[in-house]
């Protein structure tokens, strides 16, 4: 299963973003390779508009299973996740990605 954080940064220690469009980072785990990769997302902020349809575009060509955010994808950015096949969690926003997957695991995320 491969699951993507938006983050802050690159590491497991680092935070989560709360928001999704803007969102500075996707951290990557692979369950299975336990591999963690990122993808610096920064340049959205020159964005003016349509920030969350760009981010959620690219978080199809990463292709997770699982997304983990704090307060989740805005209206534009919802509708377009939601052709999609991603299990989408929220309610991260003030832990690191490391907490935020084990609070996954243990069922306390709720699903957006």
């Amino acid at each position: 299963m491969k699951i993507v954080f938006t983050t802050k940064g690159s590491e497991w220690e680092s935070k989560i973003d709360p928001r999704f469009g803007r969102t500075e980072y996707f951290l990557i785990y692979d369950e299975e390779s336990d591999e963690l990769s990122s993808f610096d997302n920064r340049a959205i902020n020159d964005v003016a508009h349509g920030a969350g349809p760009q981010t959620a575009q690219k978080l199809f060509e990463l292709k997770p299973d699982v997304l983990i955010t704090g307060n989740g994808p805005g209206g534009n950015a919802a509708r377009v996740l939601g052709s999609a096949n991603i299990k989408i969690f929220v309610g991260a926003g003030e832990m690191t990605a490391k907490e935020a997957f084990e609070a996954y695991k243990k069922g306390e995320l709720k699903e957006f």
